[in-house]
């Protein structure tokens, strides 16, 4: 009976996991499905590129607007509770948009789903870091971000398979079942855990004042450096696989849309497999900057070349999977943050850099769409703006530019050496943590 009871508890925090990884999921499947609806969202309400940019955006803005509540609310009160309640919100937003006729209506929609989305990422990453030890978050963090990737896949050729048997609105409002289920399980399942000092040098004493946590937050300069490459690092991913790489490669490579949804899954598959790998090998040799700087510019190589350079379909699926996988040691900069900070710190230095990543989305998705509208010929297809292959050209050069300048900021940025700095609250009051 001992020993039931015993594999039990070691098995818990697994199940934690499972569960808060399929909130994370489910938050990337619906974040790309835009790129698998793009024909049938345009003429719906009528949009430019622009105005879908704008509408996938509205995500990204109520993702925004959460990020720092975030991590202040998950730090304070109970994560399973918490998330619970913003898988129900996701949940409804998605089958709200489903019903809606006007682009104001499916804007409000979409604002709730990221507001509800908001919370997948830092509660994974909190549940984490009290479930499991201190040393086993980079390759845990990296295995979520897996799972996740593998909810964007299911955002792409699965679910245009789905708009295409059922239409993008019954499709979307069997998607918004399983968010309710995922939020029963949460709310029934998941319970505080009383102790979270898996290591004994921390100080996790939840009597530090909100205000010391943030100033101590926004002292540190490596926070900001780490939060700005991480929102340039990311953006090109979630652009061109959540909204503008399906389209483009319709155009570039005369392919219908569920073929072309499922190359773009290849980034996501490629980003899925590397999270776990670099967070392991990045473990392994004790550093995290010389994976991220590799990355980085792989990344960028094969952006450029997959923009510019069309080959065989060969050369396509090779771009196509080395681009997520150089984009995945991104991810590091989330540990790297993290040993920053003791574990008290973890949700809310998270919410502050996942801002970041919000802000370049937010901004980079409508203006792509602002870009592909400057050197629109006047094409419409089916009810909807046909863009040129010029267009593209023009309108996604901004991905490589941004992986250039993340990896201009490497090299401003101090390694951690898979340390964390554990401060304790005398030292956090009295004078912040060090820069």
């Amino acid at each position: 009976m001992q020993r039931k009871e015993s594999f039990l508890k070691s098995l818990y925090p697994w199940i934690i996991w499972v569960l808060a990884a399929s909130f994370f999921y489910y938050k990337y499947l619906i974040q790309v499905s835009p790129g698998v609806m793009r024909q049938q969202l345009m003429s719906a309400y009528s949009l430019t590129g622009a105005g879908l940019g704008n509408l996938a955006a509205c995500f990204f803005y109520g993702y925004l607007l959460m990020q720092i509540p975030v991590g202040i609310l998950l730090d304070k009160w109970s994560p399973g509770k918490i998330t619970s309640v913003a898988a129900a919100i996701c949940a409804t937003g998605i089958f709200l948009f489903a019903n809606t006729h006007s682009f104001a209506a499916a804007g409000f929609a979409r604002f709730c789903i990221g507001i509800g989305c908001s919370f997948a990422a830092v509660s994974c990453f909190k549940l984490i870091s009290i479930w499991f030890a201190p040393r086993r978050f980079a390759y845990m963090a990296g295995l979520s971000m897996t799972v996740a990737m593998f909810g964007a896949v299911g955002g792409t050729g699965p679910l245009s398979l789905l708009v295409t048997g059922l239409g993008w609105r019954h499709a979307l409002e069997w998607v918004s079942f399983p968010g309710f289920i995922i939020s029963i399980l949460l709310w029934l399942v998941i319970r505080d855990r009383k102790t979270i000092l898996l290591n004994p040098k921390i100080i996790a004493d939840h009597s530090v004042k909100l205000r010391d946590k943030l100033m101590a937050v926004l002292k540190n300069k490596q926070t900001w450096l780490l939060s700005l490459y991480s929102g340039l690092a990311f953006a090109p991913v979630s652009v061109f696989g959540g909204l503008w790489g399906t389209s483009f490669i319709e155009k570039a490579y005369q392919i219908n849309t569920s073929h072309a949804a499922n190359d773009i899954a290849l980034v996501f598959i490629g980003f899925g497999l590397g999270c776990p790998l670099t967070g392991w090998l990045s473990d392994y040799i004790g550093r995290r900057l010389p994976l991220m700087k590799i990355g980085t510019f792989l990344a960028f190589v094969s952006v450029t070349f997959l923009l510019y350079l069309h080959h065989s379909p060969f050369y396509l699926t090779c771009f196509l999977v080395l681009f997520g996988i150089g984009a995945s040691c991104f991810f590091l900069c989330f540990s790297m943050v993290k040993e920053l900070y003791p574990i008290i710190f973890t949700a809310t230095v998270l919410g502050f850099m996942n801002t970041f990543d919000s802000i370049c989305e937010a901004i980079t998705e409508p203006f792509v769409g602002k870009l592909l509208d400057l050197t629109w010929k006047g094409l419409y297809e089916n009810g909807a703006r046909s863009f040129s292959l010029q267009d593209y050209y023009f309108g996604l050069s901004v991905l490589p530019i941004y992986l250039g300048i993340a990896f201009v900021l490497l090299f401003f940025i101090e390694e951690t050496y898979c340390v964390s700095k554990n401060v304790d609250r005398e030292y956090l009051v009295k004078g912040g943590l060090p820069a």
